[in-house]
């Protein structure tokens, strides 16, 4: 049995849904889940379907899918194997908890991915690596360093055919010539003090100004800095009891949650972009 994920955007128009699923049924295959969502504001349609084939050819379906349907609806559309495993760089500064939230569930087996490495432009965490047997490569970065660091991580991302890249708290600002190569495929995680308390202690401008809610947002990367496409947001709500250890460690419990989530809807292709924003199926 063959399982795939089928993903579709198009302007919308009569009988889109009749003719995919026509498709699925025709070629012998099961649908097991659908679900769609308009645009009405600019007129686009947007699908995720899943279905299963008890015999399958992805270069035969594709063929035919193209020369049935996609010029009909002058559709944008990928399919998925669904037990395609993809590979996840993980990069990291000196902030520990996302990274060992990212490994005790990957360990765990809850994310469906392959991690080949771990790059930081710092040593500090080459221990956890160690612990979850992940190779680790230290490639400083400097203002000076910063181009030829980048061509490294390239490389790195070449070699092992990475799929994804997850900044899981990277402190530095990724160039055009990573995100060009992994576009709307670089996740990265932050507070939700932004923009209104910028600088290296937010939550203690935050603490001072007496909030009462903090959060965190998961986006994927472009060229326009911590302005990407949103996957995923939570919050918790604070008070004056509340001291700054209080503030930044509820801060981190959310960034380790919201991150990991956005990675499972990104591993899960539940996540569709369209001009900066994103439609996220369940």
């Amino acid at each position: 049995m063959k399982k795939i994920t089928l993903q579709i955007h198009c302007n919308d128009q009569p009988g889109i849904i009749a003719a995919v699923t026509s498709f699925i049924a025709n070629n012998s295959g099961n649908i097991v889940y659908i679900d769609q969502h308009v645009d009405s504001e600019q007129n686009i349609f947007f699908m995720r379907l899943e279905s299963e084939f008890t015999s399958f050819s992805i270069t035969t379906f594709k063929a035919n899918f193209k020369s049935v349907l996609v010029k009909k609806f002058n559709m944008k559309w990928r399919v998925y194997d669904a037990e395609d495993q993809p590979k996840m760089a993980v990069f990291v500064s000196k902030y520990e908890h996302c990274l060992y939230d990212i490994l005790g569930r990957y360990s765990s087996g809850e994310l469906n991915v392959k991690i080949p490495f771990i790059i930081s432009n710092h040593n500090d965490l080459k221990p956890i690596a160690e612990r979850f047997n992940i190779p680790f490569y230290h490639i400083p970065v400097t203002k000076a360093t910063k181009a030829e660091a980048e061509i490294q991580q390239l490389q790195l991302c070449e070699k092992y055919a990475i799929d994804f890249i997850v900044l899981a708290r990277y402190m530095q600002i990724v160039s055009s010539k990573i995100i060009n190569k992994f576009p709307n495929k670089i996740i990265n995680i932050h507070h939700s003090f932004l923009p209104a308390f910028v600088g290296a202690k937010p939550y203690h401008s935050a603490y001072k100004r007496g909030v009462k809610i903090i959060g965190a947002t998961s986006h994927y990367v472009t060229e326009a800095l911590d302005a990407g496409p949103i996957i995923e947001q939570d919050v918790a709500r604070v008070s004056h009891t509340h001291a700054i250890k209080d503030l930044i460690a509820k801060g981190r419990d959310l960034e380790k949650i919201v991150l990991s989530t956005a990675i499972k809807q990104h591993i899960g292709r539940k996540v569709m972009v369209f001009n900066n924003k994103t439609v996220i199926f369940s």
